[in-house]
């Protein structure tokens, strides 16, 4: 082998090594995933609410967290309270006037780690046509193989990302001060490695 050869191959193998590794893209697992959320009553309840079609183009890294990235949308006329007359309420103007703005989207920018299965992440969330940064907990609860067959031996991640709104920053400004203007957030989710 030439010197030149020589070089080049160790010039190429130092260049491998110390490239960093990208995040990669993950599907997610709708059938385990859950968006879910509750609003103050007037003090004497927490009406409770989920909504039933989204989903999300996620780029994770399991070495570096912090790297990845994640973009959720969610169809906003799904809608469920478990209670017919009051989702139809929501989806209309007062609320979250789904004919003019059929998606809630939440675009991440950051990523922090704060602990080894714990992490802050910050984003932009639309709702309204409004946009707003937003901050929300994650949780990874698990990480490993899946023994189920369809998803061959594939490692499964799982989080729980928690967080508040206020809703009136939307201009969702019905009722407020009465119905709950903070609105807590939860969302519990699987993904998985796309591709074979």
């Amino acid at each position: 082998m030439t010197s030149l050869a020589k070089f080049l191959g160790t010039a190429l193998l130092a260049g491998s090594l110390s490239a960093p590794v990208l995040a990669a893209p993950y599907t997610l697992d709708k059938s385990h995933t859950a968006v879910t959320f509750k609003v103050d009553h007037l003090g004497y309840s927490m009406t409770h609410g989920f909504f039933t079609e989204f989903d999300a183009d996620i780029d994770f890294d399991p070495d570096a967290p912090e790297k990845s990235s994640v973009v959720f949308t969610i169809d906003a006329a799904s809608i469920n309270t478990l209670w017919a007359a009051r989702d139809k309420h929501v989806r209309g103007g007062d609320f979250l006037d789904v004919e003019k703005n059929p998606e809630i989207v939440f675009k991440s920018t950051s990523i922090e780690m704060t602990g080894e299965d714990t992490a802050t992440l910050v984003g932009d969330l639309t709702i309204l046509g409004k946009t707003q940064e937003e901050t929300f907990d994650v949780q990874m609860r698990k990480s490993a193989p899946s023994p189920l067959p369809q998803l061959k031996g594939k490692v499964v991640t799982g989080f729980a990302i928690t967080g508040e709104i206020d809703r009136t920053d939307y201009g969702v400004t019905y009722a407020a001060g009465a119905v709950g203007n903070e609105i807590p957030i939860r969302i519990d989710l699987e993904i998985y490695p796309t591709g074979s």
